[in-house]
């Protein structure tokens, strides 16, 4: 039995190093079709109450779990911060992450942890949106179409002027968003920069963001958003949905601008692991990654025909907890920003399409761009410091052996997956500033930006000072 189990072995090792051998990330171990032998069965999970921790509910309801010999509970956490603490301590075995939160533990901004990812959870989902009173500010600002609705993407020029009468009248212009590190902060901070707004620096002894800000960022939990604005604490914000939908619900703010339109399929959350657990569990990590691809891949076939189920799915209490109308008004394909003006925004939310699940570096290396442009990474760093960053955190390789095995049984097309890929996406300029980005050239890029540090410009008290 031991020498038939061990051909069978070699004879999948040497198949699965013929079909890597063309592959830049090549397969260290065989590929086993079916469930593996985890080495850990029974997780537990984190995530934040937000419609893109949608792989995690539909891989458990749909019992994608189930068939890797995964059995899985799903805990909501408090806050991103917890979050992370609770899957560095092994309390999680894993979680739904700010795509920024890996990187920046792996760099040592706030928390120091090796945290890496396998799986990208998504494209795109969030939204700028301001108050009743702020948008009636900027609708003077505005082009309108022929229909008498904003013309859209609507930029933050139009923001300008309203920022700066708060500043005449001694007012802060306070905005949130939900962490430091998150995709909400560096796209805020990038469509007011794109406008002549800038959004303040971090440094070494200030980590509040606010240096030298015209607009003032902080940060405020996903779900309090709405209620935050309503008091008047804050008059704006950048955040996942459903919290832009429930502002127009509920009558009190205007979403603006899409991140879709801000960068078109730009990358947002992952799936983090430590480094520690992928290499403990090999085999857990490759059977967790195989569960989320076929939940990715079930959200978004039949051109989004599962989204319905899933809006039922994720409105139950222990997963999102919003009212299925709401997370519908995104989900389903539309988008509405002033209420009554729903729009066709078949993209809003990609879970699977344009690749969207396959960790690319040069996704890492824009966040690693944005910290160094506002001071979260204090110095300037080589190209090949990015590089580096990146393939320390983000692991194509793991993910391809999880979708090779998927295309091994029959559950995916080859044609699925960016086999081949050297891990980075070509430049694109699809952004609200129409600005390049090349992964491959960061300081480059950095530089091309209009408001932001500069080669090797340093944040000093309250002053940038080198260059």
């Amino acid at each position: 039995m031991t020498q038939v189990l061990s051909k069978r072995l070699f004879l999948l090792s040497s198949l699965a190093a013929l079909a890597s051998a063309a592959l830049p990330f090549a397969l260290s171990a065989p590929v086993l079709a079916g469930p593996l032998p985890v080495e850990k069965d029974e997780l537990k999970l984190g995530f934040i109450k937000l419609t893109d921790m949608a792989p995690l509910a539909i891989a458990k309801e749909k019992g994608f779990f189930e068939d890797e010999g995964l059995y899985v509970t799903l805990e909501p956490q408090a806050n991103w911060k917890v979050l992370l603490d609770r899957v560095i301590t092994g309390e999680l075995d894993g979680a739904h992450m700010l795509a920024g939160q890996p990187i920046a533990a792996t760099i040592g901004f706030g928390t120091k942890a090796d945290i890496v990812t396998p799986f990208s959870m998504d494209l795109n989902g969030n939204a700028i949106t301001v108050s009743n009173a702020v948008w009636e500010m900027m609708k003077p600002k505005i082009p309108m179409g022929a229909d008498g609705k904003p013309v859209h993407p609507i930029k933050a020029d139009a923001l300008k002027p309203v920022v700066e009468k708060f500043k005449a009248e001694g007012k802060p212009f306070n905005l949130g968003m939900v962490f430091p590190v998150s995709t909400h902060n560096y796209e805020l901070r990038y469509w007011l920069a794109a406008g002549g707004i800038n959004p303040g620096y971090y440094s070494p002894t200030d980590v509040s963001g606010q240096i030298k800000a015209d607009a003032l960022l902080s940060v405020t939990p996903p779900p309090q958003m709405p209620a935050t604005m309503e008091a008047g604490t804050i008059v704006g914000y950048c955040v996942g949905e459903p919290w832009n939908q429930a502002a127009v619900f509920k009558g009190i703010g205007v979403p603006v601008v899409t991140d879709y339109e801000i960068w078109k399929n730009n990358p947002e959350k992952v799936f983090g692991l430590t480094k520690e657990f992928t290499e403990k569990y090999p085999n857990t990590t490759l059977a967790l990654t195989k569960a989320l691809i076929r939940a990715a891949m079930w959200l978004d076939e039949n051109n989004n025909a599962n989204r319905p189920e899933a809006v039922k799915i994720l409105a139950k209490s222990e997963y999102v907890g919003a009212d299925a109308k709401v997370i519908a008004n995104s989900m389903t394909g539309t988008f509405e920003y002033e209420k009554g003006d729903k729009r066709e925004v078949p993209d809003f939310n990609v879970f699977f399409r344009h690749n969207a699940t396959f960790p690319y570096y040069s996704d890492a290396i824009w966040y690693l761009t944005q910290m160094r442009r506002w001071g979260q990474i204090p110095e300037q760093k080589p190209d090949a410091w990015y590089a580096q960053t990146a393939k320390s955190v983000y692991k194509p390789d793991l993910y391809l052996k999880a979708a090779q095995a998927l295309v091994d049984e029959g559950k995916a097309k080859a044609s699925d997956f960016p086999f081949g890929s050297d891990g980075y996406k070509p430049a694109t300029a699809d952004f609200i500033d129409g600005v390049s980005y090349d992964g491959r050239t960061p300081n480059a890029y950095i530089d091309s930006l209009p408001i932001g540090l500069k080669g090797g410009q340093k944040v000093q008290g309250s002053e940038i000072t080198g260059g």
